[in-house]
């Protein structure tokens, strides 16, 4: 595949020891070497690092003090060469190598686009390149170890193994169409068509049901904590936290508007979101506040909701166990160091069966036994993230639940005495799909749009 050579940072801009400009394609070398003043990169062994100084090929004059590495193809990140300029950290040093670097002939890359032409180029399909972003992003040690795990390629072995079961259950149902005379050749019937397709659909349900859980650890646990003004929702998101980022005052009202943290609390990254107090208010600004806090409530997947110890069950309070007795609800009773007025009896019955946890943030208690309460719910107490293989993007979410559904639809047909090939269709859209997941069957339209997620210089 004829490419061109293309540059970026591949470091975060800002202040730091060093930064990295990297470029690949096949005149890499040749524009490293026109800059550098040291070896001649053209000679050395690859992946070998040089120091050595880089100069303006027009001018002669000093631009950095360098380290270079040199990689050749194919046993790169991209299988094209690759060269890293590893110069000082700083706004203005890394610019000036990239500036001069892009002068000698390179294209600045696309985002994306070293991750890109590493799947092009056959050294990683799609779901591993998915992976490095995840990999990336990932905000626990948990979610690091399910993408490394899909960076290995666990995930595409697995469904490349499926899609080779498909495949050679529609080879026969081919050999036994066009060569019916063929004596030893086992007859592909009804049954035996389920039966081989049967351990596909198993294992594609196998893997969905991991779904929910790798969803949370992919993209964090959207968790609203709620409840009214000044019982201590803001309080609670800093002792998550462990930052006073919400401010925490005696005036109910202070947080006018929903503020947002991750958090990661035993292994669940927590996508912690602080609402305003919910409220009947004349105040304008308040009450924009309420309302988004109402829109968050809706589209959380974990609720904290937060009442007073030192005050009666309003009904407001119970309006708000009316609007979430449906979803996943942590009742957590702060305050405990004030004298009760809460009557417990009544809060058992309008909480149902949802958990409760009494806590007094001001003397720091009752965060532990709340962590454990939310790690309880979502990953009964813990989850296994080195045998099992965990499916976090939505993409291949909805790829095999279209696939079990392909399945299903050929199951059916198999039972209802349809002819085997017409089910054949279904399970070769089986196929096909699976092949998405690992952009054996993928459009060039959706592979650019995958890549141009990602980060520059990744």
């Amino acid at each position: 595949m004829e490419t061109d050579t293309i540059s970026a940072i591949s470091t975060p801009l800002g202040e730091g020891a060093i930064a990295i400009v990297r470029l690949s394609g096949p005149e890499a070398l040749e524009y490293a070497n026109q800059m550098f003043r040291g070896k001649d990169l053209l000679e050395v062994d690859t992946h070998t690092i040089h120091y050595g100084k880089l100069v303006d090929p027009e001018t002669d004059e000093l631009v950095e003090e360098v380290m270079v590495s040199v990689m050749r193809a194919p046993k790169t990140f991209t299988r094209e060469d690759i060269v890293e300029i590893n110069c000082h950290g700083g706004m203005v040093s890394v610019n000036r190598v990239l500036e001069l670097v892009l002068a000698q002939g390179a294209r600045l890359a696309e985002p994306g686009e070293f991750t890109k032409r590493a799947f092009l180029n056959g050294r990683i399909d799609l779901s591993q390149a998915e992976a490095v972003m995840d990999l990336i992003r990932a905000k626990t040690d948990r979610a690091m170890n399910v993408a490394l795990k899909q960076m290995d390629g666990r995930l595409s072995n697995l469904i490349q193994n499926l899609r080779q079961q498909l495949l050679e259950t529609l080879a026969q149902v081919e050999v036994n169409i066009d060569y019916p005379e063929y004596d030893d050749v086992e007859e592909m019937t009804n049954e035996l068509m389920i039966e081989n397709t049967k351990h596909v659909h198993d294992e594609i349900e196998r893997i969905l049901q991991t779904a929910k859980q790798g969803k949370i650890l992919r993209e964090g646990l959207g968790t609203a904590i709620v409840g009214r003004p000044n019982v201590g929702k803001s309080s609670l998101m800093n002792s998550l936290v462990h930052e006073n980022k919400a401010i925490v005052t005696e005036i109910p009202g202070t947080t006018r508007d929903v503020i947002e943290e991750y958090v990661n609390v035993r292994g669940v990254p927590l996508r912690l979101i602080d609402t305003a107090g919910i409220r009947e208010t004349e105040d304008l600004v308040e009450k924009i506040g309420v309302e988004r806090s109402r829109q968050v409530l809706q589209e959380a997947d974990l609720i904290l909701l937060v009442l007073n110890y030192g005050d009666e069950l309003t009904e407001e309070d119970k309006k708000l166990f009316e609007a979430v007795h449906d979803m996943d609800v942590i009742v957590i009773v702060n305050k405990t160091d004030l004298p009760q007025k809460l009557d417990l009896e009544e809060l058992n019955r309008v909480a149902g069966d949802h958990p409760l946890v009494n806590t007094s943030l001001i003397e720091e208690k009752g965060i532990d036994q709340l962590e454990e309460s939310i790690s309880d719910i979502f990953f009964e107490g813990d989850i296994d993230t080195g045998d099992m293989t965990y499916v976090s993007n939505v993409r291949h979410v909805q790829l095999l639940k279209q696939a079990k559904d392909a399945l299903k639809d050929a199951t059916n047909g198999m039972e209802a005495g349809m002819p085997i090939d017409l089910v054949q269709i279904d399970v070769t859209r089986t196929w096909e799909l699976l092949g998405e997941i690992v952009g054996d069957t993928v459009n060039e339209s959706l592979i650019d749009q995958l890549f141009s997620q990602f980060c520059l210089g990744k």
